[in-house]
């Protein structure tokens, strides 16, 4: 989803940064009444892709950031299921490796053979007890094809907003087919309202990236929504200063608006029904939505 565009950036000295993203190359500047934000609580991004490089590790988690305390929620719904749990866009293991260490059998889904290595890396060094409980398969979620039972499946972190609409019943009902008896699905996404993405579907944030590698980096993000088909666009234009040198990268990310309504009929089309809701108001315009839902058997 993230795709380094080889972009050759100006260097822009530190001090200056941040700046809006016209000054890294062409194209359209904002749009009225989207000039750059300070990063608020929950900053627009990475959250359903790995990080293209090593050198991207550092902004992937300061996006994530934000969302870590899911991993807390997450577990204690897995107290109440059991396992096995089911990481389905597990990345390098962020929900994976803590669920192992807490004795749950994990298999861990992502089509990124990198994160993946990192993720069984990261469970060989707490030990073998932890490596032996998770199970890594590479695979594209559009494709997915289970063979287990599963007492808790996780589309963690927006994954969901990083299926293909038309490809997302499919993929539900696949997850719920292998769900144990009162097993459940849990989700998160994002949720726009529809004002707001009419009157301001171009938005430009800018943030420093938490490094302590002696790298000064920022970002400035432009997220752009597409309303006809219902599709969202973040380029991020980063600086990376260093004591001996400078490098400005481009990444950008693709990701799909959810529609609630018809998340809900395909959940329940499933055959699964939305036993919680848990939303967080990020700003007027938009709030983050956890799902739990359970079998309908």
């Amino acid at each position: 989803m993230h795709t380094p565009s080889g972009v050759s950036l100006p260097v822009v000295p530190a001090a200056l940064a941040p700046v809006l993203p016209s000054r890294y190359g062409p194209g359209p500047e904002p749009a009225p009444g989207s000039g750059v934000r300070v990063a608020s609580d929950t900053l627009p991004g990475l959250e359903s892709v790995s990080p293209a490089d090593e050198n991207s590790v550092w902004l992937h988690d300061a996006l994530l950031g934000p969302h870590s305390a899911d991993i807390v929620r997450y577990l204690s719904l897995a107290r109440s299921t059991g396992g096995p749990v089911l990481d389905l866009g597990s990345g390098a293991g962020r929900l994976a490796v803590p669920f192992a260490r807490h004795g749950f059998a994990v298999e861990a889904v992502d089509r990124d053979a990198s994160a993946l290595e990192r993720l069984e890396g990261w469970a060989r060094r707490i030990g073998p007890q932890v490596a032996g409980l998770v199970v890594t398969h590479r695979a594209e979620l559009t494709e997915l094809r289970l063979e287990g039972r599963y007492r808790l499946a996780l589309l963690a972190g927006a994954m969901v907003a990083a299926v293909p609409p038309a490809r997302r019943p499919e993929l539900l009902r696949e997850v719920a087919a292998h769900l144990g008896a009162g097993g459940a699905l849990a989700l998160d996404y994002t949720a726009h309202l529809l004002p707001g993405l009419i009157a301001e579907p171009q938005r430009t944030w800018a943030f420093q990236v938490p490094r302590f590698d002696g790298i000064d980096e920022w970002v400035v993000a432009r997220q752009v929504f597409d309303l006809p088909s219902m599709s969202e666009r973040i380029t991020y234009y980063a600086a990376r200063t260093g004591k001996l040198s400078s490098e400005r990268v481009v990444l950008s990310t693709d990701k799909w608006i959810v529609d609630p309504e018809r998340l809900a009929a395909e959940l329940h089309a499933a055959g699964l029904h939305i036993e919680g809701r848990r939303r967080h108001r990020i700003d007027e315009r938009t709030e983050s939505v956890l799902l739990v839902c359970r079998t309908d058997d």
